[in-house]
């Protein structure tokens, strides 16, 4: 369990993937990031022989792998309430919060996952663990929500709530950056780590209909100090005006911004490249600079 600020009420969390899969699932983003994640994988050149799909909210990541040769065995790890945890029934599954992985020591080839890390309390504590369960050359693909996602209707709301109830109140939940995440990779102890953002700009009719779709994600306020009321219905309608007011088309549909940002390292192994010792260069970069302008 994670060992510092808790930040998600990671109960909250699966009751929103329980309601998810209730209303029909917006699938959209997962799906993207699922085919994504496999055209990643594809371009390592190498076969994984047993591989974990960590937290990830649906099979569409477990689905796509199946129909490739990239992976021979992949074992499915997620809380009993996820969105379709069981895609088949031949599926290896194991039942565990993300927080706290059964896993053994460097018993895995591959650890992949798809927008589930951002609703861990304790992300340094997770990639420790994934650390300590990647054999050597082991290798962590990911994708989580982060940066500038939904930084739209975060302003809307903060708006709204300034103007109707002289406060603000937390809403949407704090995304890492990518300088953030590759410190935290360094820090879990992988190699040669690598992050890049795939950003996704979704329009709507309106406010409303965004966050019927945040809703259908499982993606609905879970911070542990938000506030439990519901939200007054003048503020509601107020944010909607704000939002079409600042971040509306010429057509009057919305946009909403989904940054979806890419990790990759590799449990470290001796032949790894690594970076050359200071001082050990055999060539001057001044020289070749000025050889460069001759």
């Amino acid at each position: 369990m994670a060992s510092g600020p808790i930040v998600f009420d990671r109960a909250a969390v699966r009751r929103n993937l329980r309601r998810a899969e209730k209303l029909g699932a917006a699938t959209f983003l997962i799906d993207r990031a699922a085919e994504d994640l496999c055209e990643r994988l594809g371009a390592v050149l190498r076969r994984f022989e047993r591989a974990v799909d960590l937290a990830s909210p649906t099979d569409a990541v477990r689905r796509r792998l199946r129909g490739t040769e990239l992976v021979s065995t992949i074992i499915a790890v997620a809380d009993s309430a996820s969105v379709d945890l069981p895609a088949a029934d031949d599926d290896l599954r194991i039942v565990a919060d993300a927080e706290a992985l059964p896993l053994r020591e460097e018993s895995l080839d591959l650890v992949v996952s798809a927008l589930a890390l951002q609703f861990v309390n304790d992300l340094p504590g997770v990639l420790a663990q994934i650390r300590r369960a990647l054999k050597p050359d082991g290798l962590l693909l990911a994708a989580m929500l982060g940066g500038d996602t939904l930084t739209e209707l975060r302003q809307s709301f903060a708006a709204a709530e300034a103007e109707c109830e002289g406060g603000v109140s937390p809403r949407v939940a704090p995304f890492a950056d990518l300088r953030d995440i590759g410190h935290l990779l360094q820090r879990a102890g992988l190699a040669l780590p690598v992050t890049d953002v795939d950003r996704a700009v979704v329009r709507y009719d309106n406010a409303f209909a965004l966050m019927h779709d945040v809703r259908r994600m499982g993606a609905t306020n879970i911070l542990f100090e938000r506030r439990r009321a519901p939200t007054r219905r003048a503020t509601m309608l107020r944010m909607a005006q704000i939002y079409a007011a600042r971040f509306a088309d010429t057509d009057g549909r919305i946009r909403a911004t989904f940054d979806i940002v890419w990790l990759s390292a590799w449990a470290p192994h001796e032949s790894q490249q690594k970076p050359l010792r200071p001082g050990s260069a055999k060539a001057s970069l001044e020289e070749a600079v000025k050889r460069g302008r001759r």
